[in-house]
Formats: structure tokens, sequence, C-alpha cells
């Protein structure tokens, strides 16, 4: 990690910065409107991108859950963690992005629609696991529960899309892109692709620096205990 800090810090920030003003321009200056949505529909260059990251960063709990039961690693855990809290984020912005594409659209803010139902349980899911980490104590045990917690939320997902194709909702559907709205799209998709490992890294750092903050105030809590004292 120390390794790719240099790389990391001083690149990723310019190349996140640059992909998010490509991909604004793009949806705000560069696209055409969709035919049938029209200027609303805008939104879903904003709505996809946050939803994909959304799956990775579930997905990355899942594997790194998986790692730490199977290896013990701490890092693990720690990135486990970041990618739950960060997944939470923009699972967040997903349902905040529907509700602004969905009310000019359905006329309504919500409406219990398959897969916004289902996004809503794999969001309660991971605040289960954040709300588990929280109170529950930084301890091995915790952080066992919490992987096994990561591990069967990730299975959402794939029932996710199993369930919004044998249901039929009123989602919002794209059927036909220009060639404009693909190239604005991947380039969105692009720059949030990397606000996502920006934003990872930085959490990750974070709470690897605060582990060992907690490493070294015990270690000179323990070494000016009096040697009577155990």
């Amino acid at each position: 990690m120390k390794k790719l800090a240099p790389f990391v810090d001083h690149l990723l920030p310019w190349l996140t910065c640059i992909a998010m003003l490509a991909a604004l321009s793009m949806i705000f200056l560069y696209v055409p409107n969709e035919q049938q949505q029209g200027l609303p529909q805008r939104i879903f260059y904003f709505h996809l991108p946050i939803a994909l990251n959304t799956y990775l960063g579930f997905f990355i709990v899942a594997g790194a859950s998986a790692s730490y039961l199977w290896q013990g690693e701490r890092f693990s855990d720690l990135l486990a963690q970041a990618a739950a809290e960060l997944g939470m984020v923009f699972c967040t912005l997903v349902i905040l992005t529907g509700a602004l594409w969905a009310r000019p659209i359905w006329g309504v803010w919500w409406t219990w629609d398959p897969r916004l139902t289902m996004v809503v349980i794999l969001w309660t899911i991971y605040a289960a696991y954040l709300l588990l980490r929280m109170f529950a104590g930084d301890t091995e045990q915790t952080a066992r529960y919490a992987a096994v917690l990561g591990i069967v939320g990730v299975l959402e997902i794939p029932i996710l899309h199993v369930a919004t194709r044998l249901w039929r909702g009123i989602h919002p559907k794209v059927d036909t892109m220009a060639p404009e709205m693909m190239w604005t799209l991947l380039v969105s998709m692009g720059a949030f692709l990397l606000l996502f490992c920006w934003l990872l890294w930085l959490r990750v750092r974070n709470l690897s620096q605060r582990e060992e903050i907690a490493i070294l105030r015990r270690t000179v809590f323990l070494s000016s205990e009096p040697e009577g004292i155990a």
C-alpha cells in the first residue's frame, strides 16, 4: 500500500477531476436530449454509473470479507469496511437520483416498483452491516459476523436482476442509444469509476492509519504501566 501511495496520491486525483469535467461537459453540452423522456433523461448518465459503483462496492465487501475469513488479514477487514461505507454512499445516491428521474417520468417521487424495492432491501442489508460494525465493538468476533453479513448481502444483487426480469416494473429504460449517448455514458462510467477508486483509497488509508495509531496507543499504555501491575 505504501509503495502505491506516491502514484495514487499524485495521479489519481488529477485523472478523476479531468474525467469528471469531461463527463459533465458531455452530459450538459454534448449529448442530445432523448426523444421520449427529454431533458430528465440526462440523469441516466449519473444514475447508471452510480448504480454500477454501488454493485462494485458491495462485491468488494464480499470478496474482502471472504479473504478475511479465510486468511484472517486485518487489511482485508479494513478494505471490506471501507467498501461497505462507500457502497452505501453510492446506493443512497442511486435512490436519490432514481427519485429525481422518476418524478417527471412517472409523476411521483417513489413507487414500489420491483427494482426500487430490491434496491431498498440491498441498502437495508448494508446499513445493518455498518450498524453492526459501529455498535458491536471493534473485535475479531464483530469482524467475522460482519464478514458473513457482507458475503450474504451481495447475493441480493443477482436476485435483484432476476426479480426485475420476472416481475415487470415501470422502471425507466433507454432501449436504443445514439453514438453520442453511448460515448457520454462510457465517459461518465469511467469518471465515476475513478472517483470510486480515489475515495476507496482515501478511506482505506484513513482506516489503516487509525489502526496504526490505536496499536501505538496500546503499546505506549502497556509500556508505561508499573512492573508490578499486569
